[in-house]
């Protein structure tokens, strides 16, 4: 896993681009070292986020609506040891739903979601587009007898790219290497974390990798993160471009959406990259 800093320059900028990509085919998992988004800012919505997270159960459920930027608390998953989470659709802008405002500051959410949004764009204009993005918001209720157990099954994710701002004092995530061994990301204070998805493999026509993740609990404690997911096109079709076709590298996969694609992980219930082989060419 390596680990990329913005620069300014044109020399460096070429010089990460190519570290982007190299990473992006090697392992799909880097981190954002050096970024423009302020330490102070990443902790204040570390806070709030937990703030919310340990509201009362009654108040969160005052809102059940799964429209697009809106919060939906999905219910607890006991196998997986986690408590409810927060999902909601881009515009981050639209952060929370009118019942959180008297939690979280409305300056707090704002440029929180002014700068991850444009960090997103920023990796998505050097890899793919700008698309739709998701953001979630997850707490893991470790006990001492969940230790050694997994808090989210392995899988990859379903789109592009996934932006995480992880727990600083709690590890747990562990990515797949080549080898298919697990290796555990330790935490970075003031970094963020990048994984590619099915998305960027299948955008890639298979040059990136859709990195498999999972997280294990290490410790009875809590453990928060904070995600924001880049996902795919709203209405057109996920598609390699010509550059990345060649007489080498011939054409891996069939056009879909991400809306596509996402309900088929449903339905066949493969979350860890295996659903791609319903869109490639002559698997």
């Amino acid at each position: 896993m390596q680990k990329l800093e913005e620069d300014d320059g044109e020399q460096q900028q070429q010089q990460q681009l190519k570290r982007l990509r190299e990473a992006s085919e090697e392992s799909g998992c880097f981190r954002i070292v050096n970024h423009k988004i302020p330490s102070s800012l990443m902790s204040e919505m570390k806070k709030v986020v937990r703030e919310v997270l340990d509201l009362p159960m009654e108040i969160k459920m005052r809102n059940t609506e799964s429209s697009p930027a809106v919060v939906t608390w999905l219910p607890p998953r006991s196998t997986l040891f986690m408590r409810p989470w927060v999902s909601m659709i881009w515009p981050l802008l639209n952060l929370c739903a009118p019942f959180l405002l008297n939690w979280i500051s409305p300056l707090t959410k704002e440029l929180y979601a002014e700068a991850i949004h444009e960090l997103a764009i920023d990796l998505g204009r050097m890899l793919a587009k700008r698309w739709p993005c998701q953001f979630r918001i997850n707490k893991y209720n470790f006990t001492p007898e969940t230790v050694g157990s997994s808090g989210v099954q392995i899988h990859t994710d379903s789109g592009f790219l996934t932006i995480l701002q992880d727990d600083e004092n709690v590890s747990g995530l562990e990515v797949m290497d080549k080898s298919g061994a697990f290796v555990s990301v330790d935490p970075w204070v003031g970094t963020l974390l990048v994984n590619l998805g099915d998305v960027a493999k299948a955008w890639s026509n298979g040059r990136f990798c859709n990195v498999k993740h999972r997280v294990q609990c290490k410790e009875a404690c809590i453990r928060v993160s904070i995600a924001s997911f880049l996902l795919g096109p709203k209405e057109e079709a996920v598609e390699a471009p010509p550059e990345l076709v060649d007489s080498d590298n011939t054409r891996q996969f069939l056009p879909f959406t991400y809306e596509e694609y996402r309900k088929l992980r449903i339905s066949t219930k493969l979350h860890a990259g295996e659903a791609l082989q319903f869109v490639r060419i002559n698997p």
